[in-house]
């Protein structure tokens, strides 16, 4: 199991009964130094006309299917927090590296209540699946992860079609994601759409689990992302 580096010391705090992050990248107010980085790198530059974030990893990590079963890993960019929950608000865009194994998808999702161990709730997208001429494939849209215990391998073999779906969505282009998470609830809306595209009923790690935001990525992607909202409720 690969660790996560050291998270610094938050830099947002409770005020009152919520507070928000907000990184509103067109304004200039996200950083760079603001995250905790997992095996990537990320810089601050522009894509499709807007200021964002890209994230990438080196493609010496790439998953090697002819010597281990492919599978969600940690690799991300993470926001120290003490999240709960509360509402996750991202714009996020992906791509094919030019060098992306036959099985890349153009992964990118968020990850949630990340600990100090290194556990996390994560929920992502395989943009390239939505477009696909196999039905199978468009089924697997979207996906629900728990590192490192119910990865998606392990959740489609025991429970299928339970935690991932179909969305239209696609590389190439910005995709809004809104989490609404609640206790071992969590519900994604997407492109501002009034009704879920996706509803996991059971967090597999619990309603207490708590911590930072991040944006997830797996081989063979380059991530982009901004504007991130995040606020949280405490009770």
């Amino acid at each position: 199991m690969r660790l996560l580096s050291r998270p610094r010391k938050p830099i947002w705090a409770a005020i009152g009964l919520s507070f928000t992050v907000t990184a509103a990248l067109a304004d200039g107010s996200g950083k760079v130094a603001d995250y905790n980085l997992s095996g990537v790198s990320l810089a601050k530059g522009r894509y499709l006309g807007s200021t964002a974030f890209e994230l990438r990893m080196p493609s010496s990590a790439y998953q090697d299917p002819a010597k281990e079963q492919l599978s969600d890993r940690n690799f991300m960019a993470w926001l120290p927090l003490d999240f709960q929950d509360g509402t996750i608000e991202v714009d996020v865009a992906s791509e094919l590296a030019t060098d992306a194994p036959a099985y890349a998808r153009g992964f990118i999702g968020i990850a949630f209540r990340i600990d100090a161990a290194g556990r996390f709730e994560n929920i992502y997208l395989r943009p390239t699946n939505s477009v696909a001429d196999d039905q199978v494939r468009r089924n697997h849209s979207v996906q629900y992860a728990a590192y490192p215990d119910h990865l998606f391998d392990r959740l489609r073999r025991e429970t299928p079609e339970k935690y991932e779906t179909y969305a239209d969505i696609a590389t190439g282009r910005w995709i809004r994601m809104k989490l609404v998470i609640s206790g071992t609830r969590a519900i994604l809306y997407l492109d501002n759409k009034p009704t879920p595209s996706f509803i996991v009923q059971d967090l597999k790690l619990g309603a207490r689990q708590r911590g930072g935001v991040g944006i997830w990525l797996e081989s063979g992607t380059i991530a982009h992302f901004r504007n991130i909202k995040i606020n949280q409720s405490t009770y």
